[in-house]
């Protein structure tokens, strides 16, 4: 690799914003806030909106999806279709 090309790569937190868990891992994201752990080290913190913690497709709670209104919206707004053939 080249040197002096790369972004700096080192450790932050992630934090869900809706949940609150945090995850230490490393990222060439950064921040002037800042979050000391358990351990005592101080790293950058990174608030983010969705995670695993709270996604539903990790979390197991997917919501339920109202198709058949989908439908009927779709069909008073632009009509049914006859179709040719």
């Amino acid at each position: 690799m080249k040197k002096n090309i790369h972004p700096d790569y080192h450790q932050v937190v992630f934090r869900d914003s809706s949940t609150g868990d945090e995850f230490l891992t490393r990222s060439t994201a950064s921040s002037s806030a800042r979050v000391e752990l358990a351990d005592g080290s101080r790293y950058p913190l990174i608030v983010a909106d969705v995670t695993s913690a709270s996604h539903p497709f990790w979390t197991g709670n997917a919501r339920i999806v109202d198709t058949q209104g989908q439908i009927q919206k779709f069909h008073q707004r632009f009509g049914q279709r006859v179709r040719q053939g």
